[in-house]
């Protein structure tokens, strides 16, 4: 498991992951559909998980292994500045981190599920 440091976060934080739980975009809910209730290889995945002041869409902790589903936002000058100092601040604390389109999970979501996969068991 991750350190402490790493699970210290805002009640405002909280509040929003618990938001974004409750309205998850189509493409988090058919991944999550599949990683819940440690379906996928007995990994237990956590969904909007606060980590420090960022929420990240799928973690499993033990692991250290997060899995991000972005749309378009993600693909704009402030999305992608907005990602890299994300990145920066999750793999300085040990996390690895896996990026998928929506359109990757909604026309390959068995080849997600088998990348995801891969990275659990060879943990790197």
């Amino acid at each position: 498991m991750k350190s402490i440091e790493s699970r210290l976060y805002s009640k405002s934080t909280l509040r929003k992951a618990q938001n974004l739980r409750h309205n998850q975009t189509e493409a988090e809910n058919l991944l999550w559909y599949y990683l819940r209730k440690k379906q996928l290889g007995g990994f237990k995945f956590r969904r909007q998980q606060p980590i420090g002041k960022y929420i990240v869409d799928f973690v499993c902790m033990p692991e250290g292994l997060m899995v991000e589903v972005d749309g378009g936002q993600h693909n704009t000058e402030i999305g992608i500045n907005y990602d890299q100092a994300r990145e920066v601040f999750l793999k300085e604390r040990g996390f690895r981190i896996l990026r998928f389109w929506n359109n990757d999970i909604f026309k390959n979501c068995s080849g997600v599920l088998e990348i995801i996969y891969s990275n659990l068991k060879s943990g790197s």
